[in-house]
């Protein structure tokens, strides 16, 4: 393995979307999916030093991810919420939108579980807003909006996340089945709480859904999912039919949730055929059924059901108070619903406020013609530049030679296309956390966060780029390159002194050369 190591200390290995070592990320993945939390957790931990080792920055994203799901499974919420918060601060760091997304929605059901609403509620606001303002949909792009509907999903935001599916749909009929549990989930509150044309419009819904999956392909999930619906619409015979087709065997598989769904439809039909007794059994069932992990919305769904059905088994005063309590439990876990909803209205408002204010900034500091930074964006790089710097940064002064003799000779919209193909070239060589500026004319600075020898290779690789492009027709443009790294106790001014006197060095040398 050693004589496999290439320099640098990086394994040579193939380069993919997910990352060089992402089958080590998919298999602590799929443990920490199908209940194997401790097993994940230990190979989370030997695949990150594995991955840290060579460099694969996706992939340790990946695994830190894998990880706090297993700390999850475990119950381990404040650990989960650290990893949530430090794979935030690396999504960000890598300038990945939908990443980024991704982990505001993890966040943001972590703080759910731990009852901090408004911290939820902010972070699933700023997701909304990246997803709504980020590029054209993607595979990561979808991942992040199934995560949104999922968090959505678990703060009873059926509003939200119903429109989210209904979005996801247009692309792809993998979400109808979650899109059409969640309009009946919704729907079976909102008959809960006495808005009966309401709840019929999600319930109808959701069988439409439902009904031409199960036309393209029988499923017992999408069959029991169905049969609820139609129970609760008033279809009883038909539901009742269909749930008894599925209900053992979604039990003996273990789906469980489905089968709580058969439970239901069972419970509810029979009820509705007089059949009391035998409809309270199905409702225990269902009940019995239940785990840890389960939907917060699903026992208040079942016991009401439950509540309602004892009622009319034995009209009696002990049972009438034991629905009017279940019924006002209902009740406020609605209004709780509600006020969450709102909070999220609200924190969506101050999201697309401030990222309205941010973008206004944004074009404040671009430079129209090349979309880098202008001069006031230096100014304000330059100004942060401390004496006390904690991480190594090199300041590289490009300046594009005999520019004045381009102009003169192809007109100043040719010089102009000329910027703007080398601001290209500074993007294509500037990581997520670098920065390149237009600093005046064609001058341009890029913040490199490296040291003099990472410095010097970029500004190499940019000095031949430019070189052997073919940036105007039968022009050979070139650039020389000033580098110069900070050092304890150097403020900005200083640093860019330093870096102009290595970019009068190359032009004194002969231009089209890089001084360090």
């Amino acid at each position: 393995m050693a004589d496999r190591i290439s320099r640098d200390g990086r394994l040579p290995v193939p380069v993919s979307a997910y990352g060089p070592l992402h089958l080590l990320a998919r298999r602590a993945h799929q443990l920490a999916s199908t209940g194997r939390a401790h097993e994940a957790l230990g190979a989370a931990d030997a695949y990150l030093a594995v991955a840290q080792a060579v460099g694969d920055d996706r992939t340790v994203r990946f695994l830190i991810q894998s990880k706090m799901y297993a700390l999850l499974a475990l119950g381990r919420i404040a650990e989960a919420h650290t990893l949530g918060v430090t794979l935030l601060h690396a999504q960000r760091r890598a300038g990945s939108v939908p990443g980024e997304a991704k982990a505001l929605c993890d966040l943001a059901q972590i703080q759910l579980l731990s009852g901090h609403y408004v911290d939820c509620m902010r972070n699933l606001a700023r997701a909304g807003v990246l997803l709504d303002a980020g590029p054209v949909p993607d595979d990561r792009h979808r991942s992040a909006m199934c995560s949104f509907a999922e968090a959505a999903t678990a703060a009873e935001l059926y509003e939200t996340a119903a429109e989210t599916y209904e979005h996801l749909r247009h692309r792809s009929t993998s979400f109808d089945l979650v899109h059409a549990v969640t309009l009946l989930y919704w729907g079976l509150r909102l008959s809960h709480v006495g808005r009966t044309e309401e709840a019929r419009t999600r319930l109808r819904r959701s069988a439409e859904i439902t009904r031409e999956r199960l036309d393209d392909q029988p499923d017992p999930t999408v069959t029991a999912a169905h049969a609820l619906a139609l129970a609760k619409l008033g279809e009883t015979t038909v539901a009742e039919k269909l749930a008894r087709s599925v209900v053992m065997e979604l039990r003996a598989a273990g789906t469980h949730q489905y089968a709580r769904m058969a439970h239901l439809a069972l419970g509810i039909s029979l009820r509705a055929h007089g059949f009391l007794a035998e409809s309270r059994r199905e409702f225990v069932a269902a009940r019995d059924l239940t785990e840890p992990g389960v939907r917060p919305d699903e026992l208040p769904i079942i016991r009401f059901e439950l509540a309602l059905t004892v009622l009319e088994l034995d009209d009696g005063g002990s049972s009438r108070d034991l629905f009017e309590v279940v019924e006002a439990q209902v009740r406020e876990l609605w209004l709780l619903r509600l006020q969450r909803l709102g909070m999220l209205r609200q924190a969506r408002q101050r999201e697309e406020i401030d990222a309205a204010r941010a973008r206004a900034e944004r074009e404040i500091l671009r430079d129209p013609l090349t979309g880098l930074g202008n001069r006031r964006r230096f100014d304000v790089l330059i100004a942060g530049v401390s004496p006390m710097a904690q991480q190594p940064l090199t300041l590289l002064l490009i300046d594009v030679d005999h520019f004045k003799a381009v102009n003169d000779a192809y007109s100043h919209s040719s010089g102009d296309e000329a910027l703007r193909q080398v601001a290209a070239i500074l993007r294509a060589h500037c990581r997520a956390e670098d920065e390149a500026v237009r600093y005046a004319g064609d001058e341009f600075v890029v913040f490199l966060r490296g040291d003099a020898r990472a410095g010097g290779e970029v500004g190499e690789r940019i000095r031949t780029a430019v070189a052997g492009g073919e940036i105007l027709a039968d022009v050979r443009l070139t650039v020389s390159v000033g580098v110069a790294s900070w050092r304890p106790g150097m403020t900005g001014d200083q640093l860019f002194r330093a870096a102009d006197e290595r970019l009068y060095a190359a032009k004194w040398s002969g231009r089209n050369t890089t001084a360090v």
